[in-house]
């Protein structure tokens, strides 16, 4: 039986950042996008998706989403069919880097949203290109439709996360990192050694995408999820 597909997504946006993959999946599968938003917590995220979501499935998350989907491995293996991790990682932030995350929840909460998910996600993370401003832009309205108490929410999630570089050595399923080339919050580089934890991972570089290669290069992303949804179960 064909697996169901879910799709985590990044911070401050909704199912609408993975269109283009639910359009493509949708026709031979289910396709499940889940928030990432119910709780301070990663944990608690990881909590409140694991009663909605089908029984055993094929998991793929993106920045916040991809640490979220490192959890609900880590807590149910055996639902887990298969992992891919999308511009994320699998480290804690640093005490320097927490405290930084601070003046973001300060910005949103003084009535500046919008210039505290530009700083969270910069525009700059994008790479240069005709929908870049298009991209954007619909990142800023899923961020405006979620509002600035989910921002605040998901800020502390990162702000409290735990690194996950253990569990990533324990995976025994088929897994995937992938990333867009020109990607300036997780570069190729960090990518690398998140690939290089997992016991069989593969990396797979997205060109001509930053940080949203699943809207900035949908064809090349849908390619590399149809092969990595193909890859063998592994024999645990």
């Amino acid at each position: 039986m064909t697996e169901p597909l879910v799709l985590l997504p990044e911070a401050m946006c909704d199912a609408r950042l993975f269109g283009p993959q639910i359009a493509e999946f949708s026709r031979e599968r289910m396709v499940v996008a889940a928030p990432v938003h119910l709780g301070e917590r990663i944990e608690e995220v990881a909590s409140s998706l694991l009663d909605g979501l089908p029984r055993r499935f094929a998991l793929a998350g993106m920045g916040l989403g991809g640490m979220v989907a490192m959890e609900l491995q880590r807590r149910a293996p055996d639902r887990v069919l298969r992992i891919m991790l999308m511009g994320s990682s699998p480290l804690a932030d640093t005490p320097q880097q927490a405290a930084e995350r601070d003046t973001l929840i300060i910005k949103a909460r003084a009535g500046r949203l919008s210039d505290a998910v530009d700083a969270l996600l910069p525009p700059d993370s994008l790479a240069p290109g005709p929908y870049r401003a298009e991209i954007q832009a619909l990142v800023q309205e899923m961020a405006a439709g979620l509002g600035p108490e989910v921002f605040v929410r998901q800020v502390r999630a990162l702000q409290k996360r735990r690194d996950q570089q253990a569990a990533m050595r324990k995976l025994r399923v088929p897994a995937t990192v992938l990333c867009g080339a020109e990607d300036t919050l997780h570069p190729v580089k960090r990518q690398e050694v998140t690939a290089e934890l997992i016991p069989g991972g593969v990396l797979r570089v997205i060109d001509e995408a930053g940080h949203l290669p699943v809207l900035e290069a949908p064809e090349a992303v849908n390619e590399a999820l149809h092969e990595w949804l193909a890859t063998p179960m592994l024999l645990r």
